[in-house]
């Protein structure tokens, strides 16, 4: 793992692959850890660079103000546009996981010379909030379960891993990875104030980042291939918001993953990773 300055921010990075190898981008969702190291490490031994990084304010990226960050969507989409320039590699396969995948719609939008293929997973094509009135919310009970815990101490590692892991089960995830995810982000975060573990761990600084304009209207100008990725249980963007995107993109694929929540498991990454190398 190292950083890489784009746009007068670090951005941390880890790398998979050879170096002059066709590159695949991974948008953290928000931090590089959402994207499953066998994933990384499948798609480098089929002949692919594979880069995942972690947006701002999350792991070895710049960590500034998370509760007031005072930068845009359209800025971490500036930045994946960058860093593939940085990187040597483009145009870019260039993926995004979750609120990754926002990122990852404005970029290819707004920087399409940078990138080749576009993976899209877990996400949504409008910003975090309400959604449109056709795109299904936030499944009610699972998010009442879900946000009526009680905050852990942030600075005791063993407490928010098993907040975490909770969580994890009551969204459908696997909670024994999710608590060794916890751990592993905890071990990257860049200091033990309660915002700055919050914004690791659950990627809050989303839900105050202006996100404006909206995006969703220019969907069908995208024009490099496209692959959707969306768990048929995920209860936080259900798989409706997955189709919506795939309805809007020219020829784009859907894969629903039958057993899937709201991250790729374990048993699905063959899968993914044979669909993403489909793309180029």
């Amino acid at each position: 793992m190292t950083t890489v300055n784009v746009n007068e921010v670090a951005l941390g990075i880890e790398s998979f692959g050879a170096d002059d190898a066709p590159l695949v981008l991974l948008a953290g969702g928000t931090t590089m850890l959402s994207w499953p190291d066998t994933l990384c490490e499948r798609l480098a031994a089929r002949g692919r660079r594979v880069v995942r990084y972690d947006l701002r304010d999350s792991g070895e990226s710049t960590t500034a103000d998370p509760e007031a960050p005072a930068y845009t969507l359209r800025d971490l989409a500036a930045d994946a546009a960058a860093l593939v320039d940085a990187l040597g590699g483009g145009p870019a396969h260039l993926a995004g996981i979750g609120v990754g995948g926002m990122v990852a719609q404005v970029a290819v939008l707004d920087h399409p010379g940078a990138f080749s293929a576009l993976t899209l997973v877990g996400t949504r094509a409008v910003a975090p909030g309400p959604a449109d009135d056709d795109l299904p919310e936030h499944d009610r009970a699972t998010m009442g379960r879900l946000f009526a815990r009680a905050m852990p101490d942030w600075s005791d590692l063993a407490a928010v891993a098993e907040f975490t892991a909770a969580g994890a089960e009551i969204l459908g995830n696997d909670p024994v990875a999710a608590h060794a995810i916890a751990a592993r982000i905890w071990d990257r975060t860049p200091g033990t104030a309660p915002p700055v573990q919050m914004a690791n761990q659950m990627g809050m600084v989303f839900a105050r980042l202006d996100c404006a304009p909206r995006w969703r209207e220019r969907l069908p100008g995208i024009e490099i291939p496209t692959l959707v990725v969306h768990g048929r249980r995920d209860p936080f963007f259900p798989v409706g918001n997955g189709e919506a995107i795939a309805r809007e993109i020219p020829g784009a694929r859907l894969l629903v993953l039958e057993e899937a929540a709201t991250v790729i498991p374990d048993a699905a990454v063959g899968e993914v990773t044979e669909a993403m190398l489909t793309l180029g």
